[in-house]
């Protein structure tokens, strides 16, 4: 029970992370799950994409007409067929390889968000819409290798000349995206058993109020504030991708 307490409190937390960032809540989650054991990987991972659509269900009414619509619907159309190509290259992979690739990836990860974070003015014009097709590959690749579809979406986003607000509910959809994908190969490869149902019931009146909450009552931050919290976040995932990698590769 006790552990179930700390998972609500944790989707609680993320969610209004989330809503205030367009991201995190997966991330967080699955980070902080799976390092504290609360869940199996799987399940959470089954469970973080159910109560994202929960999240986004109540986030998003009412701010559509902020969304760049066509960065939205580049990146999807890069992200759909990636994730499963980077499910395909992880299988052909040895681990040592996988390894490697995820310490370039981590390393790739932190220099961005570094180099981000110092300075976060975003670019002069907006990117065409090409380079949100390729944030979108890149994302669902990473998402199909390592279940990590954030960081090129992230950056590719946070760097446009585009008001926090357009930023954070254009992410909120293109994970829901992520999201729905992934609730409907998990409902078919039968992983949405029982329990996971369960803690979703629980979950998803937490995950409600929490994105109520953010959306009445955000952080007093700016805009540039915002934007170094994000790549800030960046950094911790390149981090914590590097050293998974180089412990992977010790072994």
């Amino acid at each position: 029970m006790e552990k179930v307490l700390l998972l609500l409190t944790l989707m609680g937390a993320a969610s209004y992370f989330q809503t205030i960032t367009g991201f995190g809540l997966g991330m967080i989650v699955m980070g902080a799950a799976s390092g504290m054991n609360l869940a199996p990987v799987a399940s959470v991972a089954a469970l973080v994409s159910l109560v994202s659509l929960a999240n986004s269900a109540v986030a998003l009414p009412g701010k559509l007409h902020h969304i760049d619509w066509r960065a939205v619907g580049a990146a999807t159309l890069g992200i759909l067929p990636s994730v499963v190509a980077g499910v395909l290259l992880l299988n052909c992979l040895s681990g040592a390889a996988s390894g490697l690739l995820q310490l370039l990836l981590g390393a790739v990860v932190l220099y961005g968000g570094v180099s981000a974070a110092l300075r976060p003015a975003p670019l002069r014009e907006r990117s065409g819409n090409h380079s949100f097709f390729v944030s979108g590959m890149f994302g669902g690749l990473l998402s199909g290798m390592f279940g990590v579809s954030g960081p090129p979406l992230i950056f590719q986003f946070y760097r446009q000349p585009l008001s926090v607000v357009q930023i954070r509910y254009a992410l909120i959809l293109v994970f829901t995206v992520t999201s729905t994908t992934r609730t409907l190969f998990s409902a078919y490869s039968g992983q949405l058993g029982a329990d996971t149902w369960t803690q979703a019931t629980l979950a998803i009146p937490v995950v409600a109020l929490a994105t109520i909450a953010a959306r009445h009552y955000p952080p007093p931050l700016s805009a540039v504030a915002t934007r170094r919290v994000a790549f800030g976040v960046l950094v911790v995932i390149g981090c914590c991708l590097i050293l998974s990698s180089l412990h992977q590769l010790s072994q």
